[in-house]
């Protein structure tokens, strides 16, 4: 059974331990800082009781920037992360959130095509974003009310 929920500090680890096994993009530290901010929501998506996927967004007003966004390896390619994506835009739009936003790694082909399945959009680039000097292409998700 698949679900999907807000979760909270106590499962730090977990997604800390998914972060370390895919993308590597935060510290505990990092993780510790999401999880206190104001406005941040960190969700899940489980199999059963097993965590397999997880987004992090921080809403402000009527925009959700999208901080983190990742699947278990094993889980990947068998649509947990469309999923996840369509539950993330569906409570976007309850909150009347105008655009969505996120970064991405200009070397990240897979994700790249994950996201354009949901018109997500280039509107510009950070260069030298990453630890590794790559660019982030800043990508743009508008709703039309």
């Amino acid at each position: 059974m698949i679900s999907v929920k807000e979760i909270d500090h106590k499962e730090l680890e977990l997604c800390f331990e998914l972060d370390s096994n895919t993308i590597c993009l935060w510290t505990k530290r990092q993780w510790e800082s999401e999880f206190k901010k104001s406005g941040v929501k960190v969700v899940a998506i489980f199999k059963g009781k097993k965590i397999v996927g997880v987004y992090v967004v921080h809403t402000i007003f009527d925009e959700a920037h999208i901080n983190y966004f990742s699947i278990k390896k094993h889980f990947r390619q068998k649509g947990y992360g469309s999923y996840l994506m369509k539950y993330l835009i569906k409570q976007c739009k309850k909150l009347n959130i105008k655009k969505i936003l996120l970064e991405v790694s200009e070397t990240n082909s897979i994700a790249e095509v994950f996201y354009s399945k949901f018109n997500f959009l280039t509107v510009g680039i950070r260069k030298n974003y990453y630890k590794d000097g790559t660019h982030a292409l800043l990508k743009e998700k508008k709703f039309i009310n």
